[in-house]
């Protein structure tokens, strides 16, 4: 506010200087949707490492494509998934607690599946001397690492848990905000009695009754009635603020050829609609019937600027199968190669080239020649290629969009990934223009704010031109809001940029020069 003098003195004001800095968003968050050995259903839990996913959703499992595909994409230079669990007809494990003399107590896995059985508990009454509240009770978890085994792998202790619904230790709103194994399905009118001891030991209650539950199939991931409602499945992403990539493994590994096609295609048909909203691309994987270059330049898929589809299939050691190679699809490979090169060169740089290594590949289930990869690119089709000294390698950088014939401004995935990563930022970063006063000192605000994110991106590398005004333009004036626009509350800025396009063909002309004499 001004300063309203009223003695004779010298006054300080601060001026605001308008300066709102536009903070870029990140590039490759990557949403993997599918089943999992055990974890939250239906709930988007952030990860940061392998070791993450391991610790909430119980790593490798044969039955889960997910599993793996999060292991190669952290392997392959991921750093931050997203997981949404899904099941189907899954059971969590239970466990009853005899009352203190009335009726017992019963606990539940905090989410389904046989891992649950794995639980066991143990109660005692060591509480707080000083408290009064007679219904006072600890409450002891341990998971094991198998039924039966007295190998602990996690614990969890909670001490002095009440029944009084008003106490801050009542023990239903204790489990259900702090604890990872299990939580109140019914609770008794007492306390659970006391565990036995044996040997100065506590004897343990053992959960049972988890069941694992079929295969999931296109009506638990995207296509099921009141799914986006619930926001469940695909759409539990709803409550996720922000994802770049969308990774749906194969629903079921062990039997993926008798999956139907038109319900693959029916869940990638939701999921890319679902992409387009959040702004996010979709890697699609190859179908299983792929078997050679002209399964794939006759195969069907979705052909859109926000989807990627890569071929052929990856041969990689699976750890529960001696390290013997095993054919999976490419998506979670992919996923991990573009945030490696997100992280190390920018959004603006094409997944693809002699750079993009796929690590932990040791195979390709179909290898190519020049000539049948020359038949897939011009389709929107990336390659996957084994190379001699080079290894294997992502050689191709199209959205399934990039067909030639389609003749895309989205051709190729760098452009169309920088294009929503902008759409992205500004988004967020000019929310603090919303019920500004709409004239030339706001629009003079939305140019320097916008301007200074643009020149940033220019400096970085990532558009065309050797100067600014040839790279961008960011315009917000009295031309582009008409009085009439004021008049509806718009404010119209046009911010454009002129991309940077991969090097797809590099053509080297080569001609002999007649020998001359020297002047």
């Amino acid at each position: 506010m001004p300063v309203v003098p009223t003695y004779p003195g010298v006054y300080i004001e601060e001026v605001p200087s308008n300066v709102r800095t536009i903070v870029g968003v990140p590039t490759s968050i990557t949403a993997f949707v599918g089943r999992t050995l055990k974890g939250p259903d239906n709930d988007p839990v952030r990860i940061q490492s392998y070791a993450d996913f391991e610790r909430r959703f119980g790593g490798l499992w044969r039955k889960s494509s997910v599993s793996y595909a999060v292991q190669q994409y952290f392997l392959n230079g991921g750093a931050d998934a997203i997981i949404v669990r899904v099941t189907r007809n899954a059971d969590p494990s239970t466990v009853t607690l005899a009352g203190d003399g009335g009726e017992s107590t019963l606990l539940e896995a905090d989410s389904p599946g046989v891992w649950g059985d794995s639980l066991r508990v143990a109660v005692d009454y060591n509480t707080d001397p000083d408290n009064p509240d007679a219904t006072l009770f600890n409450l002891f978890i341990e998971e094991v690492e198998a039924p039966g085994s007295d190998v602990i792998v996690g614990s969890e202790t909670f001490r002095n848990l009440s029944l009084d619904s008003l106490s801050p230790r009542f023990v239903t709103s204790v489990l259900e905000t702090e604890s990872r194994y299990v939580k109140m399905q019914a609770l008794g009118a007492v306390r659970p009695a006391a565990s036995p001891v044996v040997d100065n030991k506590l004897v343990y209650d053992t959960f049972a009754g988890g069941t694992d539950g079929d295969a999931v199939t296109a009506e638990e991931i995207a296509t099921g009635n009141g799914l986006a409602t619930a926001h469940e499945g695909l759409y539990a992403l709803d409550r996720a603020d922000l994802f770049n990539l969308l990774v749906i493994p194969p629903f079921d590994p062990e039997n993926e050829e008798s999956i139907d096609p038109n319900a693959i295609s029916a869940t990638y048909t939701a999921a890319l609609a679902y992409c387009k909203l959040r702004r996010a691309m979709l890697i699609q994987d190859p179908p299983v019937s792929w078997d050679s270059v002209e399964d794939a330049e006759g195969g069907d898929f979705l052909k859109d600027p926000n989807a990627i589809i890569y071929f052929p299939r990856v041969r990689i050691p699976d750890a529960l199968k001696e390290n013997r190679l095993s054919t999976f699809a490419p998506s979670g490979v992919m996923a991990g190669v573009i945030a490696r090169t997100d992280a190390t060169r920018g959004v603006w740089k094409a997944p693809a080239g002699t750079e993009a290594t796929l690590f932990g590949v040791q195979d390709l289930s179909v290898n190519m020649t020049d000539g049948e990869n020359g038949r897939l690119n011009p389709l929107g089709i990336n390659c996957l290629r084994s190379f001699n000294v080079i290894g294997r390698v992502a050689w191709g950088a199209r959205t399934t969009r990039g067909a030639d014939q389609f003749a895309s401004e989205w051709k190729y995935i760098p452009v169309r990934r920088l294009a929503l990563y902008i759409e992205e930022s500004l988004y967020r970063g000019t929310q603090w223009a919303v019920f500004e006063p709409n004239d030339e000192p706001l629009w003079a605000q939305i140019r320097l704010n916008i301007g200074s994110f643009m020149q940033d991106l220019f400096r970085k590398g990532a558009f065309q031109g050797s100067s600014p005004r040839a790279a961008y333009l960011v315009k917000c004036d009295k031309d582009t809001t008409t009085q009439g626009d004021i008049d509806r509350g718009i404010v119209n800025i046009i911010v454009g940029f002129a991309p940077l396009k991969p090097a797809e063909f590099v053509i080297i002309k080569i001609t002999q020069l007649a020998g001359q004499d020297q002047a």
